[in-house]
């Protein structure tokens, strides 16, 4: 008859393995959830400031086809920007992004260019947890949509 003591000593081994790795991959799982989202939210803010930069394209020139960024215009591109109409009414197309992160400017040669400079903030806060395999992963950083686009 064969001996089972070897198989004795492998009991809750299983458990041990699991344990030892389920803090690595809670930490993937988590890590790429929070790279999704920055990424979904980088996508939504470059399609705001595209189409922000589209309008303020079309309406800067006047009847003279010379270019006038009023301040009325600007006004209207930060608020397409960030809440989708020119209005500013509703809610922001990416959570706390304000007007005051969005800057609309000539930068000659009949250009606009228009540009959002967001502090993102991640799902789970400001800091992923490295769950004791090395140092904490801060979560706080800038994403950036610029477009330039001549005035039509």
């Amino acid at each position: 008859m064969r001996n089972l003591t070897p198989l004795f000593h492998q009991r809750g081994l299983a458990l041990v393995e699991t344990a030892i790795t389920l803090p690595f991959l809670l930490f993937v799982m988590l890590a790429s959830t929070e790279f999704t989202n920055a990424f979904v939210e980088h996508t939504t803010l470059t399609k705001a400031v595209r189409d922000g930069a589209r309008y303020a394209a079309e309406e800067a020139i006047d009847g003279t086809l010379t270019m006038n960024l009023s301040a009325a215009l600007r006004n209207e591109t930060r608020n397409l920007v960030v809440y989708g109409n020119t209005a500013g009414t509703g809610t922001p197309a990416v959570d706390g992004l304000t007007t005051g992160d969005v800057t609309v400017s000539d930068v000659g040669g009949n250009n606009i260019e228009v540009s959002v400079n967001y502090a993102y903030t991640g799902i789970l806060g400001s800091v992923l947890p490295s769950f004791g395999y090395g140092s904490d992963h801060s979560l706080l950083f800038n994403l950036r949509a610029t477009v330039t686009m001549r005035a039509l």
